[in-house]
């Protein structure tokens, strides 16, 4: 299995904390991150026929498949496994519904977090988990 790759609005502080936090929790460290904002995300959407533009959602890749919103979420959560691997209970909740408030948080949070002027730059360790 390709390690799944997370991509994310760079200059977003709760997408930014999110990825923190994925790091942290992420004890096989098999993440890899990549902002929207990227030429490999712009490269890699392509293939899905999806344009970063859309700065609304997060996006994981994995294995040629691409989740998106609270599908992705939980896929995350999924594959950090241990206590968290538990939200995926939540899949069960049809995906119209777990989207509506994903798009609610979504739509508002520059105004509810704030943004930054540019993308999140890596420590020196973590640059290896970085693309792009």
């Amino acid at each position: 299995m390709e390690n799944p790759i997370l991509l994310f609005d760079g200059v977003c502080n709760l997408c930014n904390q999110s990825v923190q936090f994925i790091i942290k929790a992420d004890k096989k460290v098999v993440f890899r991150f990549a902002s929207l904002q990227s030429e490999f995300a712009k490269e890699h959407l392509k293939q899905f026929e999806t344009e970063t533009e859309d700065l609304k959602t997060i996006y994981l890749l994995v294995d040629n498949k691409i989740y998106d919103r609270s599908d992705a979420a939980l896929e995350i959560a999924k594959r950090l496994g241990g206590f968290w691997q538990l939200f995926y209970v939540f899949k069960i909740i049809p995906s119209f519904i777990r989207d509506a408030v994903y798009n609610l948080i979504s739509r508002n949070r520059y105004r509810w977090f704030g943004k930054q002027e540019s993308c999140m730059i890596p420590s020196p360790e973590l640059t290896s988990r970085f693309l792009g």
